[in-house]
């Protein structure tokens, strides 16, 4: 199954197009997760209780977990994410707080190390900007580093176009040139 986080907004997004090229690329079913859609809990006191609760339980088929067995379960990661603020947007970051769930998506060594129990070995990062995209850091890095040291994805792509916005630029051109890795 190839899983498709959409933090994209836009009828008309860039990032969403570019997404979609790469998902024709894929083989397999698609499962998408629109965040816009999702109804995100606050993570409170309250919230982290009760999550701990149910996770010291094993009780991982609870509703509160869905995202999270999905993520894990997933043969392919798809995230569409625009470049918002030299990040991404934020319902992304809460998409991570709810799937960043010990004994689903990670467990730690006996040193003390994140090891990853996701299936995945592979997550593609698309992001276009108007604009140069300052740093990869924030955005890219924060998702890659997720990757590679909480969840055990080895793979971690990105497919970028930027200066969309820039005046008289060739967008077509632009994410023509992207690519699809």
């Amino acid at each position: 199954m190839i899983l498709f986080v959409n933090a994209c907004v836009r009828k008309e997004s860039r990032t969403l197009i570019l997404a979609k090229r790469l998902l024709d690329t894929l083989d397999g079913e698609i499962k998408e997760v629109k965040l816009e859609s999702v109804d995100f809990p606050v993570v409170d006191e309250d919230f982290i209780n009760r999550r701990d609760k149910l996770k010291n339980a094993g009780k991982y088929d609870d509703p509160m977990f869905l995202l999270g067995r999905d993520f894990a379960n997933a043969d392919i990661i798809v995230v569409a994410a625009p470049y918002y603020d030299l990040s991404f947007p934020a319902m992304l970051k809460q998409y991570f707080e709810q799937i960043n769930v010990l004994g689903l998506t990670f467990t730690y060594s006996d040193a003390g190390f994140p090891k990853g129990l996701c299936k995945a070995k592979k997550l593609y990062y698309v992001t276009t900007a108007g604009g140069p995209v300052i740093s990869d850091e924030y955005g890219f890095g924060y998702v890659k580093a997720l990757a590679n040291n909480f969840y055990g994805i080895e793979e971690v792509h990105q497919i970028k176009a930027e200066g969309l916005d820039v005046v008289g630029a060739d967008v077509e051109a632009i994410l023509s040139a992207a690519g699809t890795v």
